[in-house]
């Protein structure tokens, strides 16, 4: 029990201090990062002492960045990806690359073994996903040129680590004997392979059949056992857990139930990735830095400098615009979390000294916990030198439409075809998993879920999108989803179908701009063809159905301005109305025999 109860005193911890940084830190204008790694500060082992053992929180932390590249890989559709291959290659290879030769070559310059230059090299090559990718989510920029820049040295970072960690048993005096192991390539091999078969043939059936049940934990559950089952089969193979975990996101890019699967998963990233820099600012050792200041300050400065000239290189050779380049250096120049990796092998393979690895781990953490500051410094004195300037779009395949569909049923589909048809490629919200396999198969790009909740709006482009079209058949639902949509996405225009006109009204009060009666055309189309019928007159039937129609827009205008007034006063108004109405078609009926008369009494 005892042990239990130290358990939730440390999640208490973490919670409270997440809480209260994170407020404080937006409070002075410096982001949500800034604020978990000031947490981790407070209550680490050189701040309050509330949490003292780092690298078991670490341990847990890393699945922040595992759930962060997961959610990335459900954003990027294969196609897309296919489309980066070069990008990926060529700035990748020349950031790792550049940044390992030159980082080497200062420290063999300085004296230093080439051996601990090279490994030193490869852990302060590598940059933080986390604290990259999150910024320029937040700042929606992941789709211009330098985004895209960042995202694709960032991917290949994370494919790179693998050779890194093959190379240093090589480099190190307790490896000097290690060989190769074709069984632990066999194994590796096996997991990347059973990643993708997987990924594409068994989850979504999965999926599917625990869609039918209409157990959203379930949903949950499973999506949670495919994310970190995927983690640990590749931290197993000595691989990359990220990059595992990203590979199955963008072969789920393209299933109906990726925005349902984002969702579920979303509130453990948030949470795991400030847990993630929480642990971040618990290990850095202030100890270490009162004892060596000038030796650390060297570290992070050369750090900058040297990632800083090989990623300017980078910036101009692939001609990104003026105004992305300082964002696309600043994200890459910081240290990142795998360097942490290295570092510890480095010293357990007789690379590195202890006292070395020490300091360059301590320059790594003061280097990510700088970022969010000079973040600060970057949007409020460097970006609005570049005010004006609209960024570059990266030559992609085209991103989706604008529109969100909610409902598949009788009315969405008329919708959703006129819609396709015309060259628009809606979104499309359905929560009938059968419906949604089906319509897939016509070429729809329909996704599993209930669109009336709010984060599965949030994961499908709302507050991207321009129209948000409701049709589906509860008006309980279809009143709540245009509440929340209009409370929460103000710029994303609704349109609507109402019940009734009581229903159009309740829509009307929320701010739906425009509503449509699911009955109202049907019953016109009707009407007229009755009159027709039944008078053996199409032009007089449909000079009726025309005059309602306007008469109808009266009705609703009138009937609205006093719908909250009480039952007598709509009573009256629909009399009143409906009076006038009948006296405009006898008007119209007398207009038309007059009309008749005169043309019989012309002489032929």
């Amino acid at each position: 029990m005892e042990h239990v109860s130290g358990y939730l005193i440390q999640s208490v911890v973490f919670l409270a201090s997440a809480v209260l940084a994170v407020v404080f830190s937006h409070r002075l204008g410096l982001g949500s990062v800034a604020g978990y790694l000031l947490a981790g500060i407070a209550i680490g082992p050189f701040g309050l002492k509330l949490v003292e053992k780092v690298e078991d929180v670490r341990h847990i932390a890393e699945l922040g960045v595992v759930f962060l590249l997961f959610v990335i890989g459900l954003e990027l559709e294969p196609k897309r990806l296919w489309s980066m291959r070069a990008r990926l290659l060529s700035l990748g290879v020349s950031q790792v690359a550049g940044s390992i030769a030159l980082i080497a070559a200062v420290a063999w310059a300085a004296g230093i073994d080439l051996r601990l230059g090279i490994v030193a090299g490869m852990a302060l090559a590598l940059s933080s996903t986390a604290l990259a990718l999150q910024p320029l989510r937040e700042r929606g920029a992941l789709q211009n040129k330098g985004g895209q820049a960042v995202f694709a040295i960032l991917l290949f970072q994370d494919i790179a680590v693998i050779p890194m960690l093959a190379l240093l048993p090589l480099l190190g005096a307790a490896g000097a004997g290690a060989s190769f192991s074709w069984g632990g390539l066999g194994f590796a091999g096996a997991v990347i392979a059973a990643t993708l078969v997987g990924g594409h043939f068994l989850a979504q059936p999965v999926f599917r059949h625990i869609a039918r049940t209409r157990q959203r934990e379930i949903f949950t559950a499973f999506a949670l056992l495919l994310v970190l089952g995927i983690a640990w089969g590749f931290e197993s193979a000595g691989l990359s857990m990220a990059l595992g975990t990203f590979l199955a996101g963008v072969l789920l890019a393209e299933s109906e139930y990726r925005h349902e699967i984002e969702a579920a998963v979303e509130p453990f990233k948030g949470l795991l990735l400030g847990l993630f820099f929480i642990a971040v600012g618990m290990s850095v050792d202030f100890g270490l830095l009162l004892d060596r200041p000038l030796l650390i300050a060297g570290l992070i400065v050369g750090l900058f400098v040297l990632k800083s000239a090989v990623l300017w290189a980078i910036a101009r050779f692939a001609k990104l615009p003026p105004s992305e380049r300082p964002l696309f250096i600043l994200l890459l120049a910081q240290g990142g979390e795998f360097a942490f990796v290295l570092l510890t092998l480095g010293v357990q393979r007789e690379v590195l000294p202890l006292a070395t690895a020490q300091a360059m781990t301590l320059a790594v953490a003061l280097s990510m916990l700088s970022t969010p500051f000079l973040l600060v410094f970057h949007d409020r004195v460097l970006a609005p030198r570049f005010t004006g300037k609209a960024p570059e779009r990266t030559h992609l395949p085209p991103e989706p439409s604008k529109v969100i569909v909610a409902g598949l049923g009788r009315v969405g589909q008329v919708v959703a075809r006129l819609l396709h048809g015309s060259g628009y490629e809606p979104t499309i919200l359905d929560d009938d998993p059968d419906h949604v396999e089906q319509s897939r198969r016509f070429g729809f790009r329909v996704f599993y879920g209930d669109a009336t909740r709010l984060d599965l709006l949030q994961a499908a482009g709302a507050a991207q999108a321009d129209f948000l079209i409701i049709t589906l058949n509860d008006p309980v639902a279809t009143t709540g989803l245009a509440r929340t949509a209009a409370k929460n996405f103000p710029k994303l225009r609704i349109i609507a179908r109402a019940h009734d006109m009581r229903h159009l009204f309740e829509l009307r009060d929320i701010g739906v701009e425009i509503i449509e009666r699911e009955t109202f055309q049907s019953a016109l189309a009707l009407g007229r063809a009755t009159l027709a019928a039944v008078g053996a007159d199409a032009e007089r039937a449909a000079r009726a159905i025309q005059s309602f129609a306007e008469h109808d827009d009266v009705v609703l205008a009138k009937l609205y301005s006093v719908h909250k007034s009480g039952p007598d006063a709509n009573v009256s108004v629909s009399n009143e109305l409906r009076d006038q109405f009948a006296r405009t078609l006898r008007e119209d009926e007398a207009a038309l025999n007059a009309k008749a008369g005169n043309a019989a009494d012309k002489p032929v």
